[in-house]
């Protein structure tokens, strides 16, 4: 258990393994014990490095609104910080933004990229969502974009059983909501703060690299599941069609949380495309 002066802030990290080095960047919300089902197998054949964005968990979290630049400039000055010159980077949903930056502003530093169930920019039905979800916790969109919410009324467990139904299959949560439930009242552990979540959520909601994805040199496995709804495969779509010889695969019946869903399926795929990488 370790944490990084990066910048401004404090970054919590863990090392598993050994070998090539590997980033893991999650997403929104959520710690670095959220790769629990990916840290033992990746960390097998690899150097895993997992950690709190900022905002969540044991890292700093800092007055928002945060943006994914910045957040990539965050994962960078990690593995400097490590004296780790260059990575493979896996990121799942918003860590697939940062991800997407991350090799966008720093390319000497990612050697293989994987970029899960996450999108390039937000559209239509995103920004739907976002102001569906808005609204149920009793806050509005001003005409300018920003959220205006009362964090202090807000319950952190309403605003996990919110997300729940969108991020998992409707099976797996009938079936394991004790451990979900278990897992999210985890990331309360460490200090939990609306203000710095909804810092995160105008970091995803701002982010936008449609036209420059073709810069991106790094090997590229897009990775989704074909029933997610938070965040539609018709996203990865994009993001293959527009990044240099990028793999898309579509996981059938894959929900958005399916690194946690269904992790066998998750971690042969990246554990595959990886070891192709030179």
């Amino acid at each position: 258990m370790s944490t990084a002066k990066v910048g401004a802030i404090e970054l919590y990290y863990e090392e598993q393994g050994s070998g090539d080095p590997l980033l893991l960047i999650m997403g929104l919300a959520a710690d670095s014990r959220a790769w629990l089902f990916q840290v033992p197998d990746f960390a097998g054949r690899y150097r895993t490095i997992s950690f709190d964005n900022r905002g969540v968990g044991r890292s700093s979290k800092p007055p928002g609104p945060y943006s994914i630049h910045e957040m990539a400039d965050d994962a960078a000055g990690l593995l400097e910080a490590l004296d780790i010159a260059r990575a493979h980077v896996v990121g799942v949903s918003m860590g697939g933004m940062i991800a997407q930056e991350l090799a966008l502003r720093h390319p000497q530093r990612v050697r293989g990229l994987v970029l899960a169930c996450t999108f390039p920019e937000p559209d239509s039905d995103l920004e739907r969502q976002q102001q569906f979800s808005v609204s149920q916790f009793g806050g509005q969109i001003t005409a300018t974009g920003e959220m205006q919410i009362d964090v202090q009324a807000l319950d952190p467990l309403q605003f996990f059983q919110h997300l729940l139904p969108r991020v998992f299959n409707q099976s797996f949560i009938d079936r394991e909501l004790p451990k979900l439930i278990q897992l999210f009242s985890g990331a309360l552990e460490y200090g939990f703060s609306l203000e710095a979540i909804l810092g995160q959520v105008h970091a995803v909601m701002s982010h936008r690299t449609t036209d420059r994805l073709h810069q991106i040199t790094a090997p590229t496995l897009v990775l989704t599941g074909d029933a997610d709804l938070l965040v539609p495969s018709a996203n990865s779509d994009i993001l293959a069609r527009h990044i240099p010889g990028a793999k898309l695969v579509k996981v059938s019946g894959g929900s958005h949380g399916f690194n946690f869903e269904t992790p066998d399926v998750f971690n042969r795929h990246v554990l595959d495309f990886l070891a192709g990488v030179g």
